[in-house]
């Protein structure tokens, strides 16, 4: 019989982990590539796939099982994979009350444990959900409609990145206080004064993470770890069409916080119908300090006005634009953007809306292309990336939102405008019930009123539009007045103009929103690298906070000084 394996101290846990956390340190320093979770899955050891495959089999039609967190014997259940998948998984419901009275139970030693002890075991948490990474890219490709590929990598080891990070600034703030110190201050000829003061790190109290239905643990991480790391308990409220991934979370990190001798309610699963209301109840309890939201802009401005007694950090709505003024490469222009105008079927807080080009063209190295002409050739572009179903079926993922579904059909029969592109049906060749769609490009005039009520509110989901611009100006001004107004995640910007550039740069500066110039490689504008890019800004209404800098994880805790004379 094989012997149990041990349960190791914090302080095992501190040293396990530590060599990770330096080097996690000097990444969100020098901003360079680095990961420690590798993001190919053949990587995870040759049975790596059967077996995550096989323990995700293992959950389907199950009651997921927490053991000791509060229930009031009622199950949740409804999730439908957009894959036509049966998934059957029913959860416990727990009474707010109870939820919160658990978590607040459970704070004081996590309090006490201190910076470094809590790091160790956030990483010890994200160690052991890495080695689960192909089960949780089943989980979030048949909740959020992902393709395997990306739900791979995106649910798994990239998300996993986005939480390291979060511990590492929270590491990071946290210590940048000495524990002690001490003060000595001469009086001339008078003995000075001496004083002993220390410096604690208390936490805020209870975090609530309102989570998403298409990056759960993506956009998920980064304030689950952030507020762990900081010291505060976590109770976790997902989207109800995608509570698995993050179900599975929450196990493992109160098996891991069992195993450290913390009480594992420190973080709790708040598992909810469609429908529901927990999110609202849960809000505006005076023992949540901190709430971590992504979602639509409704909910995000009723969590602002609303959760008074909280620090709110939200992730909402915004219009995506990219300018099109010239290139040096045209083909690899429109490859580039004919992939993120694709990937996940453009339900990515970050992929493009809104292609800005002037109606008098574009420069090329191939000579100036009319707009008309660019608008065919990106429509090319796409229907050649996607003309074989299986790799379309790869790049786009499934439809998981009934309403993204809706605005497709909206889009082809014209409501938005001329179709450049007509979005149609991709046949899946593993999953038959999938439901697919590929983007719709629909061209549009910057001068004309309806048109721009039609491009200027956020169309979630494979649409885009070709705006006509009178000038690259003029598309700056547009695009300036968009972020202002609207919000945006991303901007792109595709230009071999000094002026042009030095007018675009200074207009997302002003606006508060990243800008990625000509990309035509293996870069796209909606995807973002842990420890070396940010996820957003907080400066402009797309969202108030950043993925990951030491604004997002300084505030979720507060310094108290003891000071003592000598």
């Amino acid at each position: 019989m094989a012997a149990a394996t041990p349960t190791p101290s914090v302080t095992e846990l501190v040293e396990r982990h530590q060599e990770t956390l330096d080097r996690a340190l000097a990444a969100i320093a020098d901003r360079d590539y680095w990961s420690p979770y590798p993001e190919f899955p053949k990587a995870y050891g040759e049975s790596g796939a059967a077996d995550g495959k096989a323990a995700f089999d293992a959950l389907l039609g199950t009651v997921f099982a927490l053991d000791g967190q509060p229930a009031t014997g009622d199950l949740v259940s409804g999730e439908a994979s957009p894959y036509g998948v049966e998934l059957g998984v029913s959860y416990p419901h727990g009474d707010p009350d109870a939820l919160i009275a658990a978590v607040e139970a459970a704070r004081p030693a996590w309090a006490a444990a201190g910076p470094a002890a809590r790091a160790a075991v956030c990483l010890e948490i994200l160690a052991r959900i890495n080695a689960r990474s192909h089960e949780f890219a089943h989980a979030v490709m048949h909740t959020t409609g992902q393709a395997y590929g990306m739900a791979f990598q995106a649910g798994g080891p990239h998300a996993q990145d986005r939480g390291l990070e979060a511990v590492a600034y929270a590491y990071a703030e946290q210590t940048r206080l000495p524990q002690s110190a001490r003060w000595t201050k001469p009086q001339g000829k008078r003995d000075p004064l001496a004083m002993v003061k220390e410096f604690t790190v208390v936490p805020r109290g209870t975090a609530l993470l309102i989570g998403c239905n298409t990056f759960p643990t993506w956009n998920g991480y980064p304030g689950l770890f952030a507020s762990l790391a900081t010291g505060n308990g976590v109770l976790v409220k997902p989207h109800p069409r995608a509570v698995l991934p993050l179900a599975l979370t929450v196990r493992i990190a109160r098996e891991v916080l069992s195993e450290a001798g913390f009480d594992p309610n420190l973080v709790c699963l708040a598992a909810e119908h469609e429908g529901g209301t927990a999110a609202q109840v849960l809000a505006v309890r005076p023992e949540v300090k901190v709430i971590d939201y992504t979602g639509s802009t409704s909910f995000g401005d009723w969590l602002e006005e609303n959760a008074r007694q909280a620090l709110v950090y939200t992730e909402k709505a915004g219009v995506n634009t990219v300018l099109v003024d010239s290139t040096d490469d045209y083909r690899g222009m429109l490859n580039n953007l004919a992939f993120s105008l694709s990937l996940y079927s453009g339900q990515m807080c970050t992929t493009p809306q809104n292609i800005l080009i002037p109606r008098t063209g574009v420069t090329t190295e191939a000579g100036e292309k009319s707009y008309d002409e660019v608008v065919a050739d990106l429509s090319a572009a796409v229907e050649g990336l996607l003309s074989d179903d299986a790799r379309a079926a790869a790049i786009l993922g499934a439809v998981v939102n009934p309403g993204v579904l809706q605005r497709t059909v909206q889009a082809a029969g014209g409501e938005f405008g001329e179709l450049a592109l007509a979005p149609r049906p991709v046949a899946s060749p593993e999953f038959p019930n999938a439901v697919i769609r590929t983007p719709a490009l629909i061209k549009a005039d910057a001068d004309k009123p309806d048109d721009r009520s039609a491009f200027l509110g956020e169309l979630f989901g494979p649409i885009a539009f070709a705006v006509a611009v009178e000038s690259p100006q003029a598309g700056i001004d547009l695009l300036l007045r968009s972020v202002r107004e609207h919000g945006a995640m991303t901007v792109g910007g595709y230009t071999v103009s000094a002026e042009v550039e030095d007018a675009l740069v200074e207009a997302c500066l002003e606006a508060g929103v990243s800008l990625s110039l000509n990309l035509t490689g293996g870069v796209y504008v909606n995807q973002t690298s842990a420890f070396s890019d940010l996820h957003g800004t907080g400066a402009n209404p797309a969202a108030n906070a950043a993925y990951c800098d030491g604004a997002f994880v300084a505030s979720r805790f507060r310094t108290v000084e003891i000071r003592r004379h000598v």
